[in-house]
């Protein structure tokens, strides 16, 4: 991702609905952090474009390591604009945080979702992927809205 990406991003991240205000505002301090620190590690962020529209993103993901743990890799956020949705963006995107943790030979990755009912696609995308549910908090985003955890194992 460069920094004239970011205005695009911003918007696909709105333009998907699934995102609150809130939410939105974390991707963006998120954006804020990788582009103006480009010595951190925590976070990286890549973006799938069109070359079609000159380039511009189509989708994004956030990722990094995981803190405190070995050879472990989380997908912290990740949007393709609706425009694109079901023509492999996503995937694309996956595929490529699987390849960089096979280069850092990378033992699991990691993805957090919502248990919401609009989250049912999202969620069969990681399974179609091969990423298996292995964990769930109930309740954990606000009442009724459980946190569901996918991985990957790789080693």
């Amino acid at each position: 991702m460069r920094a004239h990406d970011k205005d695009a991003v911003l918007g696909l991240v709105r333009a998907t609905g699934f995102f609150t205000p809130d939410e939105v505002g974390v991707a963006e301090e998120l954006i804020d952090v990788y582009l103006g620190r480009p010595d951190q590690k925590d976070y990286g962020i890549v973006v799938v474009e069109d070359e079609a529209a000159a380039g511009t993103p189509v989708g994004y993901m956030t990722w990094g390591p995981t803190p405190l743990a070995e050879d472990a890799y989380d997908l912290y956020w990740m949007a393709v604009a609706p425009s694109q949705q079901g023509k492999g963006r996503g995937k694309e995107l996956v595929r490529w945080l699987e390849a960089e943790a096979g280069r850092r030979n990378g033992r699991v990755i990691l993805i957090e979702t919502s248990s919401q009912p609009k989250y049912h696609g999202t969620r069969q995308f990681y399974i179609d992927l091969g990423y298996k549910e292995v964990a769930r908090v109930p309740d954990f985003y606000r009442a009724g809205d459980d946190r569901v955890i996918y991985a990957k194992y790789f080693r």
